[in-house]
């Protein structure tokens, strides 16, 4: 896996230019009487607004206590286990997509929801498939994207 940055260089390469979304990756040190960790932490903000939060919008409780669980239902025990790598991961893929077969693909491993956020944001996409995403997707911040893109007239 490439690093963060690259990574992040990339699809800022693919998303319009005209579009106030950032991507964000970030780790926090926890330090405790039982030890210390990381706490990564994936965000996509539109103008000053955060519209994707991984971890905040994925916390559950169950049984033993917090969790996070993602959209296919998947539990982990945040920040012992998380996503982080494989939101990188599918990043990563949508990036490699080839162009012509990027709106249409469907990504097996999107358990957060990204993929439409990107599509929403992505420079390679003009009103019409916009409007047909719009029609497709209950996403929330995927919306407020398509809906930021076709006002400012792209």
């Amino acid at each position: 896996m490439k690093r963060w940055s690259s990574l992040q260089r990339e699809i800022y390469k693919m998303i319009d230019e005209h579009t106030d979304l950032q991507i964000h990756l970030s780790k926090y040190r926890m330090n405790s009487q039982y030890g210390s960790t990381d706490l990564p932490r994936y965000w996509m903000t539109l103008g000053s607004e955060i519209i994707f939060d991984y971890p905040k919008q994925f916390v559950c409780e169950d049984e033993k206590g917090n969790c996070i669980k993602n959209l296919n239902g998947d539990r982990s025990y945040y920040p012992y286990t998380n996503d982080i790598t494989e939101i990188s991961n599918l990043i990563r893929e949508y990036i490699d997509t080839p162009k012509e077969d990027v709106f249409l693909k469907h990504f097996e491993n999107d358990h957060w929801g990204l993929i439409n956020i990107l599509k929403a944001a992505d420079r390679r996409f003009g009103k019409r498939r916009l409007e047909i995403l719009k029609k497709r997707t209950k996403n929330n911040a995927a919306r407020k994207i398509i809906e930021y893109r076709l006002n400012s007239g792209l």
